[in-house]
């Protein structure tokens, strides 16, 4: 399967997966499609190992900032409600 066919899949099943296409025939067409397609980042072969490494960290802490965010927002959403239902109380009751 051809990596870019391979992107529109996991983008239908596997929206938030980090993804990195790694090819030996590169194009700027390619490049496009790719990123156009939901490719996180595009590597050419050969390929420094530590650079592939360093890529694939940086997207996954841009991953686990976005869910400590999510994560924050869901918080932050719950404590608002219950201080709203407090107060609810609390009127309905004086």
């Amino acid at each position: 399967m051809e990596g870019t066919r391979l992107l529109e899949k996991l983008k239908e099943t596997e929206p938030k997966m980090v993804k990195i296409i790694i090819t030996g025939y590169a194009s700027l067409q390619n490049a496009i499609e790719a990123v156009n397609k939901g490719a996180d980042g595009y590597v050419l072969k050969p390929f420094d190992a530590a650079e592939l490494l360093a890529m694939i960290e940086k997207h996954l802490e841009k991953q686990r900032e976005s869910i400590r965010y999510s994560d924050k927002k869901v918080a932050e959403y719950i404590e608002t409600r219950v201080r709203e239902i407090e107060l609810g109380k609390q009127k309905r009751g004086a």
